[in-house]
């Protein structure tokens, strides 16, 4: 289920619309399995995923003057450590990127899709927000894009690393999903556990989750008379849009 957490900033406006963009074939896999897949954080592009900017960094060579000397060495050793234990994160966390815009964006039909035969599902982030009926709980908020050579970030927790990015992505315009599967071990957090697999499958209210799905504007015509077979076999009624952005100008 949802739930709120202060690292994740909320859109000012809720009815924002929220995009995915995939491939016909994970559309069928989402309608038939009611779930949306959730990668772990190691397993997506960037490598940059989980990581702390430069200041971040340098921060934890400093204490505080009024630490006593005999914990100064011992807290500077754990801060010294600290870059390790960060890099483990990332195969205990699971994420899922949604596009948040008013409009389509020609740029993510580019970027995900790997063939003609693609689709987006268009949500809203209210919509998405509860579709989220997993056991699991989940966490939900925009991604904040910096400069990670000049600034930093909130290091009150460790989540934080996770709704950041480099600016060269601001054009993804990201509001993920987040599942963090903590490796407890009788003694306490235990790396060398796998709470993870690849990822996670995460169960949805699909009819609140989506609200149209959209066929790419390069997809053959046939396409979308193919996905309102698929959704009337599985039982629902959504809109279907051929995007007109591949459409010839008025002059």
């Amino acid at each position: 289920m949802y739930e709120e957490h202060l690292t994740f900033i909320q859109p000012e406006n809720g009815e924002i619309k929220v995009w995915q963009y995939m491939d016909f074939t994970k559309l069928v896999s989402l309608l038939d399995s009611r779930r949306l897949y959730f990668t772990r954080a190691d397993k997506l592009e960037d490598p940059f995923e989980g990581s702390w900017p430069r200041i971040n960094v340098a921060a934890r060579q400093f204490v505080g003057e009024d630490i006593p000397p005999r914990d100064r060495e011992k807290l500077l050793e754990q801060m010294r450590h600290l870059g390790n234990i960060n890099k483990h994160w990332p195969r205990h966390i699971a994420i899922n990127c949604w596009h948040m815009s008013e409009y389509e964006s020609a740029a993510m039909w580019r970027l995900y899709l790997k063939s003609d035969e693609g689709i987006a599902i268009q949500s809203t982030y209210t919509r998405l927000k509860k579709s989220l009926i997993d056991d699991e709980k989940i966490f939900l908020g925009k991604v904040q894009y910096i400069d990670y050579d000049s600034e930093h970030i909130n290091p009150g927790n460790i989540l934080s690393a996770f709704v950041h990015k480099r600016k060269s992505f601001r054009h993804e315009q990201e509001v993920r999903a987040l599942v963090l599967k903590i490796p407890t071990g009788k003694g306490g957090v235990d790396f060398t556990l796998e709470t993870i697999d690849h990822g996670l499958q995460i169960k949805v209210d699909i009819e609140t989750l989506i609200e149209r799905i959209y066929v790419a504007p390069s997809a053959p015509a046939q396409l979308a008379g193919l996905v309102k077979t698929v959704i009337a076999r599985y039982g629902y009624s959504f809109e279907v849009v051929h995007s007109k952005l591949d459409q010839n100008p008025v002059f």
